[in-house]
Order: C-alpha cells, then sequence, then structure tokens
C-alpha cells in the first residue's frame, strides 16, 4: 500500500525535544516501513525516517525563530501534497482539521488522527461543518465531546519494543514523576502522595513557556521537601534507567487526557502505573495487572501498599502485546483497508513481505 504521513511541522520526526505528536508519527511510519508498506513522510526537513522524506519546510518551526506565521508553511504543506494526492492509496494526516476542506474535494481517501484535546466549543462547528470527514481517536475517552464526528476507529499509540527496555536494577526505592510540570498534570499531588505513602520522589519534567508561573507559585516552593528530588527534562536515553529503578509511576492527572504516553512508557520497563480515574486511564490500564486505577490520592496511597501483587515481566508483557508501534502499525493499516473498502478504491500497490 502506498501510504502518505503528514505531519505537524512544530517539531522534527522525531523530535528533537519534547513532542508527543511528532513521536508517535515517527513511530508508526517507522513501523509502516518494516510492514513492507511504501510510505512517504512529510514533514521538516531535519526529519529522520525508514520513509521517503519529502521535506515541507526546512526545519522544525520551533528551532526556526526567524518563522513568526507556523500556518504559512503548513498551507505550504497542504498543497504539496494536494500535488501528489493522486499517487498514494491513502493520505493520513495529524493537522487535526487543517486538511478538512482542501481534501475533501479530491478522490484519494485521506483520514486524521486527532491527537489532542477536543472539549473546545469551537470544534463544535467545524465538526458539524465536516460531518463525513473521517477521523481516528487516540481512546474511546477522547470522542465523548463530539459524538457527531465521523469516527472510524480508535487505535491506541504504541512503541518500538526495543526502545525502552526493563534495566536490571537494584530493589527499586523511589516513585516517579515524568513529563510536563504544568496544572492537569497535577505533580503537587505526585509529591502528596508520596509524602504519605513515606516513599522518595523523583520528577524528570519539563516545564514550558506557558507553565512558568504555575511552577513558580505552586511547584518550585514544594521542591525544597527531604523527600522530592526535581531532575528536570531527561533524555530518551535515561528512561530506562529512570523508570526501571521505580517503584512505580504516578500519573495523577486531572483532566481528561487523550492518551498519556508515559503511562505505556513506564509499561515497557515493566514498571507499575498509579494513575487517576481520568480520560483514557481506565483504557490504558489494566488494574491489578500493569498498576492501579485510584480516585483521589488516599485511594492511590493505598494502591502502593499493594506493588507486591503485581508482575513486572506481566506488565511488560502486557505493552508487548496491547501497545507495541507494530501493534499500531496494524491496526491502521486495518483502518486504511476499510477506507479503501467504503470509497472502492483499488490498491495501487500491494504491501511486500515485511
Amino acid at each position: 500500500m502506498r501510504i502518505a504521513q503528514i505531519a505537524p511541522l512544530h517539531e522534527a520526526v522525531p523530535p528533537k525535544f519534547y513532542g508527543g505528536t511528532e513521536r508517535v508519527v515517527s513511530y508508526l511510519t517507522d513501523a509502516l516501513v518494516d510492514l513492507g508498506h511504501d510510505v512517504t513522510l512529510f514533514a521538516s526537513g531535519d526529519s529522520q525516517t525508514k520513509a521517503t522524506l519529502e521535506a515541507a519546510w526546512p526545519r522544525a518551526l520551533r528551532l526556526d525563530p526567524s518563522t513568526r506565521d507556523v500556518i504559512a508553511p503548513h498551507m505550504l504543506m497542504l498543497e504539496q501534497v494536494r500535488r501528489v494526492a493522486h499517487e498514494f492509496d491513502v493520505l493520513h494526516f495529524h493537522l487535526d482539521y487543517l486538511p478538512f476542506s482542501l481534501f475533501s474535494r479530491l478522490d484519494t481517501p485521506f483520514v486524521t488522527t486527532l491527537h489532542g484535546r477536543l472539549d473546545l466549543p469551537e470544534l463544535q462547528a467545524v465538526f458539524d461543518t465536516f460531518p463525513k470527514v473521517p477521523v481516528i481517536s487516540i481512546s474511546h475517552s477522547q470522542r465523548s465531546p463530539l459524538p457527531q464526528a465521523n469516527w472510524l476507529d480508535t487505535i491506541y499509540h504504541g512503541l518500538p519494543e526495543g526502545l525502552l527496555t526493563p534495566r536490571a536494577q537494584n530493589e527499586p526505592e523511589y516513585l516517579a514523576f515524568l513529563g510536563r510540570l504544568c496544572p492537569e498534570k497535577r505533580p503537587d499531588l505526585a509529591i502528596e502522595i508520596a509524602a504519605e505513602s513515606g516513599l522518595p520522589l523523583k520528577i524528570a519534567a519539563k516545564v514550558d513557556k506557558a507553565d512558568q508561573g504555575y511552577f513558580k507559585t505552586t511547584i518550585e516552593p514544594l521542591l525544597s521537601q527531604a523527600h522530592v528530588e526535581f531532575l528536570g527534562e531527561i533524555s530518551e536515553q535515561q528512561k530506562p534507567g529512570f523508570l526501571s529503578g521505580a517503584k512505580a509511576l504516578l500519573f495523577p492527572i486531572d483532566w481528561c487526557e487523550p492518551f498519556g504516553l508515559v503511562m505505556i512508557e513506564a509499561m515497557a520497563c515493566g514498571t507499575p502505573v498509579i494513575a487517576f480515574n481520568r480520560g483514557s486511564v481506565p483504557e490504558v490500564i489494566d488494574d491489578g495487572v500493569t498498576g492501579y486505577i485510584c480516585e483521589d490520592v488516599r485511594d492511590a496511597v493505598g494502591a502502593l501498599q499493594r506493588l507486591d501483587d503485581l508482575s513486572r515481566s506481566e506488565i511488560r508483557a502486557q505493552f508487548v502485546r496491547r501497545f507495541s508501534a507494530r501493534t499500531m502499525a496494524r491496526n491502521y493499516v486495518k483502518s486504511y483497508t476499510s477506507l479503501l473498502h467504503a470509497t472502492r478504491r483499488p490498491v495501487l500497490r500491494r504491501a511486500a513481505a515485511a
């Protein structure tokens, strides 16, 4: 199958720094190539991929301070894709609603994965206007604000099996918090859970510019506590050791998280997840198998007393079964195929035997 993957231009694919969507696009694109498909990636020119790279802009917009209008490069990329759309079996966009109007007028089947939050009031009119555009959710929970959307499938994110693996460690002694320090992730509650459980907490997280005020007023004063160690942002290479050495990952979110990559990153390392019952959490965590789903701080503290009931090898095995990049890619191929059948389009090129 000839497949075009169209990525945001804000970060390279994969991103050199924080960038969840671009990471997923990278893992999916390479996994599709490994399955034998002919894949072209439209992305920034500093991207690296197993697919054919079509550079839509010289480098990631976040690394190019001279670019002030970030919509303009995306408009150019959409036109670049339009001109060659007939060469593909399916176009797979990761640009939210930007392609809806233009590509609804073309014959080539296209689908969009929605990666972010959908509970914004202004999105209602967009999806009312384009009720037939096929879209894919990254969790069933993510769909709830837009029941009128043309949902083709729900496909969970995946990671390459060898990206994060369990590392031999001494007996885990600390709790981990990984990701961003922002109000909806509730790192303050992670600090409280650790304090009440009597366990040290290591925080490996970045602070976005938009969250500097929250960090200064709410989180920074808490970092002086004896049980808290703030590591700052860590690299992909540091994650296996950090997560493998933790008794559990704390994920006390206070919003409807569409997916939550850090949960499957922990699972890849065999590390249990203690997560609040919000958003995608019940879909990602198998309660009592890969972690515990909790309602509040007290519930989370109690769950930490039951960590010995969980098998770290089974947590890793469950990650491989449910959340590998190969599993994600195969699920997308099924969706592409159903889309082609619905539009009665013949496949231009069959996948070679992987």
